[in-house]
Formats: C-alpha cells, structure tokens, sequence
C-alpha cells in the first residue's frame, strides 16, 4: 500500500524544522548509505544535536497522527534521517536496506519507509520521489508538511533537484503486521469502522467491524 497523508507536520512543526536546518551541521549522505547505495547518492543529512531534536519533531508527529498508525500499525519507529538536495543532487534507484540499528544497537526490520516533506514543492524544481511498480512508475512531490508511507521493498530514487533545495525528512518503521496486504486490509477495515461511528456510533454494524479488525490483529501481529 502506498498512501499519501495531508498535514502530518504542524504550522510550528515546519517553523521549528526550518530554524533547525539553517542553523544545523550537515555531511554527506553517503555515511549512511549502504555499500551499493552509496555509488547513486547524493545529497547531504543534517548531524549532531540539530537532528536530535528534529527527529523529535518528526517522530512526535507521526505518532499522533491516526492515519499514520493505521497504516502502518508501527511496532518501532527509527529516528528519521533530514536531508537536503540542491545543485543536482540526487538519489538513484535503490531499495531500502531491510534491517537497520536502532538506537540501541539492535537490528530492525524495515517494513514501511516514510518520506515527510519539509519544503514546498514550489520552492525547488526537480527533486521528485519516483517509485517503479507493477503499475508503471510514479512520481511524488508533496504540498509542505505531507508524508508518503510506502513499502520498504519498494524500489525509487529521488530526481536532480535543479533549483532551489528539496528538504525531507526519511524514517523506517517495523510494523507489528509484517504482511503488506494484511496492514492494507486492516487500514481498509480501520477507515470503515471509523466511517460508521463517526455517522451513526456505536451500532451492531461498527461493532462487528471492531469484533473482526480486533481478530485479525490477534491473528497477523508479531509483537
């Protein structure tokens, strides 16, 4: 499932990341890439207490948005990488590594990959988030403060940026659902619920819908 989620960051959300990346250190992109990865990418991470409190920001808000969570039922969300692309720089085709550390050193599956947008699209050119799927190639350049949330075995790149900068934030989730198309049917079952109480409440119909999104959780969650 590929979703694309409105406002995930806030008005002071975007104002306090934008003081951050003015002011805040950054290296290249390639110390965090792997060993293939880093042959296609080009951009530069923000680094040091800058990107701690960034990726408070970002995570913060992640976790407080529902649809989000429904999406992506996380079991442990990675401190987001904040990078910026300007004068050409890019990211080429590649697949996000499926284990990564987390901050206490153990391994993590990446089941869900999450690009927040920091920047207009307005303010660069290029710089598009492009995904080759069994429906053709996509393209992705989000309004300020939206995220994607893909599949990790996702392959994509990121375009030249040839004006302006790109500025995002990317984040990797272990979803306690593993399956893609389980999480996909339990966000379809989650909206619907959803739906209904907020027209008519509690009924037998949103209970029922409860009882069965509640079963198969119990069935496909790995906690």
């Amino acid at each position: 499932m590929l979703l694309c989620i409105a406002d995930v960051l806030s008005a002071d959300d975007l104002a306090a990341l934008d003081g951050l990346l003015e002011s805040g250190d950054f290296q290249p992109g390639t110390k965090t890439a792997g060993w293939n990865a880093r042959l296609v990418k080009k951009n530069e991470q923000m680094a040091g207490d800058a990107l701690r409190k960034a990726q408070k920001i970002v995570i913060d808000a992640l976790n407080r948005n529902a649809t989000f969570s429904a999406a992506a039922v996380p079991k442990q969300i990675l401190p987001p990488l904040v990078a910026r692309y300007s004068n050409d720089m890019t990211y080429g085709n590649h697949v996000d590594d499926s284990l990564m550390r987390g901050p206490d050193g153990r391994a993590v599956r990446t089941d869900v990959s999450t690009t927040v947008f920091i920047s207009a699209p307005e303010d660069y050119e290029g710089g598009e988030l492009t995904m080759e799927t069994t429906a053709g190639t996509q393209r992705y350049k989000l309004p300020r403060g939206a995220a994607i949330v893909y599949p990790s075995t996702t392959l994509h790149r990121v375009e030249p940026v040839t004006a302006g900068e790109r500025r995002v934030a990317v984040t990797w989730t272990q979803s306690l659902v593993r399956d893609p198309a389980h999480r996909e049917m339990l966000f379809d079952l989650e909206r619907a619920r959803r739906t209904i109480f907020d027209k008519d409440g509690k009924t037998p119909v949103f209970d029922l819908l409860s009882k069965t999104w509640s079963n198969l959780m119990r069935e496909w969650a790995e906690p």
